[in-house]
């Protein structure tokens, strides 16, 4: 495991340099992505596997749920590096999971971990368990691809425009299009686009584009929010639900728009929502605007993230108990 002495900033460059070695000598590596992936971490875990096919490195990319590659996603150079949880190797030489803070975060591929003789976590998540034999874990990044580009930069390897194009899809999606973002990520978006990605058009097929289908699903939903004034020692919860007759003939990545939506409730410091993925299992976001660590809420109920955003799973429940057990957490 890496080192969590005093200097973290000197052991992530360690841990950065260790898996630039580790990549560097790879005979086979699968690149791991976290269930219902997101933009950052597909994104981030082609970025890897693009510079392990320049070297020749036979490489696999996956998550472990859904089944199929979401349809918002379909543009990212490279997607064809993806493949099905059943089909990725028992073993691999090395194996890289990224963006995910746990390794339940990666479902029915959480065992690939163990697999290989060498286990890689890149990922800025502070709740991150540090679960690989070498982790590069800084939670001061604004999304996972920052750290992909530094290890680009380690590796020496030049940052064409397939590979911007995926870590500018994490990128404008996990700062909200900069909305939440410190200087480097402007200044890595500025490095991107230099590259000649048209970033408009990766951001409207990311945030901006929806099927018909999506407006009566969130006027369903939105229709349903409740706010819960005393909730964070009187700061405020919004909260909706998304059950499955609310996505019927939708893709499952449209569930993952609502929580943006409802969020920006003025008279809630805290929203969450939460996802029916089946009777009784659940998937819950959590997010807050300034002063409520929600990733302290989501550690308690089996989750994680971070300050601003955060999750958790919730298995043989209903929303009633989960609403409950959030308003309990938040005091």
């Amino acid at each position: 495991m890496a080192s969590s002495g005093a200097h973290p900033e000197a052991d992530n460059q360690q841990a950065l340099e260790r898996i630039a070695e580790e990549l560097r000598s790879a005979r086979t590596a699968t690149v791991l992505c976290h269930v219902f992936p997101d933009a950052d971490t597909l994104g981030s875990g082609l970025a890897v596997a693009i510079a392990l096919k320049r070297w020749g490195v036979p490489v696999q990319v996956s998550f472990g749920e859904p089944l199929g590659l979401p349809e918002v996603f379909a543009e990212l150079p490279h997607s064809e590096l993806l493949v099905s949880p059943d089909a990725v190797a028992a073993e691999a030489d090395v194996v890289v999971a990224v963006d995910s803070g746990s390794a339940d975060r990666l479902g029915i591929l959480a065992d690939r971990m163990s697999g290989a003789r060498t286990s890689i976590v890149i990922d800025h998540h502070r709740s991150n368990t540090r679960y690989g034999s070498i982790n590069y874990v800084d939670p001061s990044a604004d999304s996972t691809s920052m750290l992909i580009a530094r290890l680009y930069d380690c590796l020496g390897e030049t940052i064409d425009a397939d590979v911007a194009h995926c870590l500018y899809a994490g990128l404008v999606t996990d700062t909200g299009s900069f909305r939440w973002c410190g200087p480097e990520a402007h200044l890595l978006a500025a490095r991107l686009f230099g590259t000649g990605i048209d970033a408009p058009a990766i951001t409207r097929a990311l945030l901006d584009t929806h099927p018909f289908g999506r407006l009566a699903m969130l006027s369903a939903v939105l229709g349903e929010a409740q706010l819960v004034p005393d909730a964070a020692d009187g700061q405020g919860l919004v909260y909706t639900v998304v059950r499955v007759q609310d996505m019927a003939g939708l893709p499952e990545d449209e569930r993952e728009t609502v929580v943006d939506i409802v969020r920006t409730t003025g008279e809630a410091e805290v929203a969450a929502v939460l996802k029916q993925l089946s009777p009784g299992r659940w998937s819950v976001s959590l997010r807050s605007k300034q002063s409520v660590d929600v990733a302290k809420v989501a550690k308690a109920l089996g989750g994680g993230g971070h300050a601003r955003s955060a999750g958790f799973t919730a298995e043989d429940d209903t929303a009633e108990h989960i609403v409950a057990a959030i308003v309990r957490e938040l005091g």
